[in-house]
């Protein structure tokens, strides 16, 4: 009887082992599609000139900084032109701690220069992840 019990708990164990990593992908998948989506929402609502829908996708600690779409915009025309307008943009990795996530992005700008854009998500109280912030790097030796 005890070995028959080793071996269910065996079986378990292992039932355990693949289904337990299987599910946790699925959640980390989940959440990077998730980001990916906020993030490329408002890059294509830039290259549209769509500032209404580009600001939605801003926390509300960014509007509260920039209390009209006009004012966003403009922040993001001065600041932000390798992501005002992209020639081309593709995800690279990806962190989460907790309910803020961390999304690196590589960006060639309009002008031909690549950037490296490190995108800070949260989760707000209403369930929608929003923007919180961007910094921009560009990259040495990339690009004109």
């Amino acid at each position: 009887m005890p070995s028959l019990t080793r071996s269910i708990l065996a079986v378990m164990l292992t039932a355990l082992l693949v289904v337990v990593p299987h599910h946790i992908a699925w959640a980390e998948d989940a959440g990077t599609s998730e980001v990916r989506a906020v993030i490329s929402g408002q890059i294509e609502a830039f290259r549209r000139d769509d500032g209404a829908k580009a600001y939605s996708f801003a926390s509300p600690n960014i509007q509260m900084m920039f209390p009209s779409v006009d004012a966003f915009m403009a922040m993001v025309r001065t600041g932000y032109a390798p992501v005002y307008h992209p020639q081309q943009f593709q995800f690279a990795d990806m962190t989460a701690n907790g309910d803020r996530m961390v999304q690196t992005v590589e960006i060639t700008a309009a002008d031909g220069t690549a950037w490296t854009a490190e995108y800070t998500l949260a989760r707000e109280p209403d369930g929608s992840l929003k923007i919180e912030g961007c910094r921009l790097a560009k990259r040495p030796g990339v690009g004109a």
